[in-house]
């Protein structure tokens, strides 16, 4: 017995009609058909991929990708079975409905199933309204449930839609659909993207878009859809271009919607925070002295880092003489500065030298009598110490965090890099652990490390050299062991076949070697560049942070998410004055002002907190009400509030804010306001928010903890209830 795809609770009855629902029951078993073929098929490819030999070179790049391209397909059909289907739309003019899926999918005669919902086909399936309909006859989407349809709804944009649908009212159902309980991972809410939402995330890619709106007002799910939507539409943005990377503010925001790509049919975005672009982030701590933290979020100091590395770049300006075995050579001043002007701009210090070092041989070589050849002299100039040494001595290899914590440790250096700063200043940053990294170092290390390359790398380079030669002069034997013994044999050097003429050839060893095999080192994956970068919570990076992005987007085509009021340090001047002091010229603003998450109970208490602090706050307007009032009490009574929730709500996430010492269970969490940022809970527990400190940045922890709730706010304090 086939299982309906509808799971209706007995007070939705009157939906469950099968006129209603017939013609989509068909065609969900026409999915689940289609999946279970397209399954076994893929399933069938990928085995058979992995069977295979592993090959070489360019063949097991292509091997690894078909390997990768069909886990991540299998994985998200797996993962959803029917509800891949978000709904269907009917369009004016045909009464053939088309079903919008998480992916395209067809069956075997190759009769479209689902339509993918970010090709431009599928838009009037979020974007039309009843001012615009965009076509469209009528919509119905659908809420999944445990893999099965626990309600749906219609809306009808004609009258000739009327008839056959039993739910007309779209407001009460998006609204229905944002008071089903969280999960511990964030619920894709694709099917109920509004319309507002949707022309954000099908915005062009090209320069930065700033999407700026208050707490709930559906910022992170329009961040991410957009990723997704952007991938697969934008040729601009693909894999081979640098791809797409997602930055968000901390890891439990990064846990917490770690599904949603993939459900949304993308496997390869990146995503990370600050903390993870290198490797210091994990350690490092929060700047202690504010005023030290101000000093270093400028963009100014992160520049800084040019000066710090140029001062290991000056030529020597005094010449030398090179002893070889043919005859002693002179190497001048002028010599030396042309050498070091071979790098072109760009180059990362720590690869430049080998650079300078073919310009110093080519030099040289080029003032040497007779004809000598080239790799020869270059390993007789290898012997000579004193000119190793002169250029190891100017040009030395540097490690980031050697030239980042010498600005810390000597102060005459940190003056010569960066002169604006005063006496106060300069003793301000110095510190007696100079490599003690705060997250306020981060830009710095970061720019150091882009700007010096890898520190290794001339090493890797010399040793593949190495190698290759040593295969090389391995394989120059062998060819002479053959001519020898074809000579030998009396075939007079040539064995009929031309094989011996051929060994002969200059390039017989060199071609005999086989590169691809040499080990090489992996690349930083964070390292960009990157076609487009998607930040979130945007409005708490500093001008630095900012750099460490825009190095990774030359393209400078980003999508910026944030909200100027839950700023912590304060964000008093525009979105286009704050980037076009980092360096974004080219900037476009969307609002969002409608709080689809908060219900209007908890925002007429969150409203005036943070109104006192900025009285030009942008609050977003609530869309419903939960009935349910906020509660105060006391601190001890945290325990007691948390078990009659837990006992009264069989799903849902709870979260106590402002509680160091409450340990986390799998359905109440624990949180930092700052770690709560971007987050959602049904029930939000506040413990003695004043105790969050006064001004902006208190007003803001506060008001941001206030805003997690999505169904009830309680607020404790240790002193006498309100």
């Amino acid at each position: 017995m086939t299982t309906s795809a509808f799971d209706l609770p007995e007070r939705l009855a009157p939906k469950a009609d099968p006129v209603l629902i017939a013609r989509d029951e068909r065609h969900f078993a026409a999915i689940a058909e289609s999946l279970r073929q397209t399954i076994a098929e893929l399933s069938e490819r990928l085995d058979a991929e992995l069977r295979a030999p592993g090959g070489t070179g360019r063949q097991a790049m292509d091997r690894d990708a078909e390997v990768h391209r069909l886990t991540g397909r299998l994985g998200t059909l797996r993962r959803f079975g029917l509800d891949l289907c978000l709904g269907h739309m009917v369009g004016a003019d045909d009464g053939e409905p088309v079903y919008i899926g998480r992916l395209g999918l067809t069956d075997s005669t190759g009769r479209r199933l689902l339509l993918d919902w970010r090709a431009p086909a599928a838009e009037p399936f979020f974007a039309a309204t009843h001012a615009d309909p965009m076509g469209l006859a009528s919509r119905r989407r659908y809420r999944w449930s445990g893999g099965r349809i626990s309600d749906y709804w219609d809306e009808v944009f004609t009258a000739d839609g009327l008839e056959g649908h039993a739910a007309l009212d779209d407001q009460s159902a998006f609204i229905a659909s944002l008071g089903g309980s969280r999960s511990a991972r964030m619920r894709d809410v694709l099917a109920t993207i509004q319309a507002d939402q949707n022309a954000v995330v099908r915005a062009d890619s090209r320069g930065a878009l700033v999407v700026d709106g208050g707490p709930g007002t559906g910022k992170t799910v329009v961040a991410l859809h957009r990723s997704a939507y952007l991938l697969h539409s934008d040729p601009r943005l693909g894999h081979r271009r640098g791809g797409l990377l997602f930055v968000g503010p901390h890891q439990p925001y990064l846990a917490y919607v770690a599904d949603v790509l993939p459900s949304l049919g993308e496997e390869g975005v990146r995503t990370c925070t600050l903390r993870d672009l290198l490797p210091e982030g994990a350690a490092a701590q929060e700047e202690a002295d504010p005023e030290v933290a101000r000093l270093k979020s400028s963009a100014d100091l992160v520049r800084a880092i040019e000066k710090a590395v140029a001062f290991y770049e000056e030529p020597p300006t005094v010449g030398m003489t090179v002893t070889t075995p043919w005859s002693d050579v002179r190497l001048t001043a002028d010599d030396w500065a042309e050498a070091f002007r071979a790098p072109g701009p760009g180059t990362p210090h720590n690869e430049a030298r080998d650079l300078i070092w073919d310009e110093l041989v080519t030099i040289l070589l080029d003032k040497l009598d007779g004809d000598v050849p080239p790799d020869l002299f270059r390993r007789a100039l290898l012997h000579d110490e004193e000119l190793v040494g002169a250029l190891h001595g100017a040009w030395p290899l540097l490690e980031a965090a050697d030239v980042v914590g010498d600005l810390w440790s000597v102060p005459a250096y940190l003056r010569l890099c960066a002169p604006w700063l005063g006496p106060d200043d300069v003793r301000r940053l110095r510190r007696a652990e100079a490599q003690a990294w705060t997250v306020s170092d981060l830009p710095l290390l970061d720019a150091a490390r882009q700007r010096l390359g890898d520190p290794d790398a001339a090493r890797r380079g010399q040793r593949h050299r190495a190698v290759l030669d040593a295969q090389r002069e391995r394989m120059a034997q062998v060819v002479d062991n053959l001519i020898d013994a074809a000579s030998a044999s009396g075939a007079d050097g040539d064995d009929g076949e031309g094989l011996v003429r051929m060994l002969r050839g200059q390039d017989a060893a060199v071609s005999l070697v086989d590169e691809s095999e040499l080990p090489t080192a992996g690349r930083d994956p964070l390292a960009g560049p990157f076609a487009h970068i998607v930040v979130d919570e945007a409005q708490e990076l500093t001008d630095a942070e900012w750099q460490m992005l825009l190095s990774r987007c030359p393209s400078r085509s980003l999508t910026i998410v944030g909200d100027r009021a839950q700023a912590r340090h304060g964000f008093t001047e525009s979105w286009r004055e704050r980037l076009a002091r980092v360096g974004l010229d080219r900037v476009d603003v969307a609002s969002l002002s409608i709080n689809y998450r908060t219900p209007e109970e908890v925002m007429a208490e969150a409203e005036p907190v943070i109104r006192a602090a900025l009285p030009d706050a942008n609050v977003p307007t609530s869309v419903r009400g939960s009935g349910v009032p906020v509660v105060h009490g006391a601190a001890s009574e945290l325990e007691s509030v948390l078990d009659g929730w837990l006992a009264a709500h069989d799903d849902g996430i709870a979260c106590v804010i402002g509680a160091p010492s409450f340990r986390a269970t799998p359905r109440v969490r624990s949180l930092t306001p700052e770690l709560s940022k971007g987050l959602e809970f049904d029930l939000v527990v506040l413990v003695d928010p004043e105790a969050f400190g006064a001004g902006i940045e208190g007003a803001v922890d506060r008001y941001v903890a206030m805003t997690r709730a999505t169904q009830r706010l309680v607020v404790l304090t240790s002193g006498p209830a309100d």
